[in-house]
């Protein structure tokens, strides 16, 4: 069955104290809520806290990034045993943003998923194109392909471990905002390839959410599409108040 998801991802913002009142915040807004799984994913240093203040509710923890490596002289990394020894079980990989400053090749991202899944982490895995492939009409064959050298590298998939965040490039940071009919139009697509790669089992349990400037104001309509299942929200996440008018939009 196909999960409703609503996850923030804070990015590189709040200290340890504006990160455990943001937490508290949001679980108190939505401590009654039982229409969608809801995420929130700190920097890695806050991660602990996270954890512990999420215990005794209804909200997840979820990292922004992980290895693709297990262990050893690796300065700065973070491994999956790592994560999973906190009791962070989930974790974001693929955004455009680690793609693109951090030159996180598919074949880098391969790896992570692998490493992940291999270890019983539920993995975001998000997918977007650039605009000028969508002024040139190729978005469809940028998400194929990212998603050919990546996921679909798999014999199968479990669903219940995979989720896929469709995040145009163009909507990340910059206020734009896909149409309701732009985030359908793509998410249905990417619906229909995974029944084409794996099965119409696989796909129609398969959450994908969407991210790119998601706001109170637009979260209802975008949600309202039937191959949306929710959304990874950014900047919005960061006021609990926005974050809880967008996780009772679904």
């Amino acid at each position: 069955m196909r999960r409703k998801i609503v996850a923030g991802n804070w990015k590189m913002n709040n200290d340890q104290n504006e990160s455990n009142i943001l937490i508290r915040s949001v679980i108190e807004q939505n401590s009654k809520n039982n229409s969608c799984n809801i995420y929130v994913s700190p920097s890695f240093p806050f991660l602990k806290d996270a954890v512990l203040n999420c215990s005794k509710s209804n909200i997840k923890v979820l990292s922004q990034n992980v290895s693709h490596l297990t262990n050893g002289a690796l300065t700065g990394e973070v491994s999956c045993t790592m994560l999973k020894s906190i009791g962070v079980n989930s974790v974001i990989i693929g955004h455009s943003e680690r793609r693109k400053i951090f030159g996180e090749s598919d074949d880098i991202l391969l790896k992570k998923l692998k490493i992940c899944l291999q270890n019983n982490l539920e993995v975001f895995f998000c997918i977007g194109e650039e605009i000028d492939a969508r002024n040139n009409n190729k978005h469809f064959s940028v998400i194929e392909n990212q998603l050919n050298e990546t996921v679909f590298m798999f014999g199968e998939i479990d669903p219940a471990n995979l989720v896929i965040a469709y995040e145009p490039v163009w909507a990340i940071g910059t206020g734009l905002t896909a149409s309701p009919q732009q985030a359908q139009e793509m998410h249905k697509f990417i619906r229909q390839i995974f029944t084409e790669k794996f099965s119409e089992s696989i796909s129609c349990n398969l959450s994908i959410i969407y991210g790119g400037s998601v706001k109170p104001s637009s979260a209802k309509n975008i949600f309202n599409q039937p191959d949306v299942d929710g959304g990874l929200i950014g900047g919005a996440s960061l006021n609990a108040n926005d974050f809880s008018n967008i996780i009772n939009s679904i």
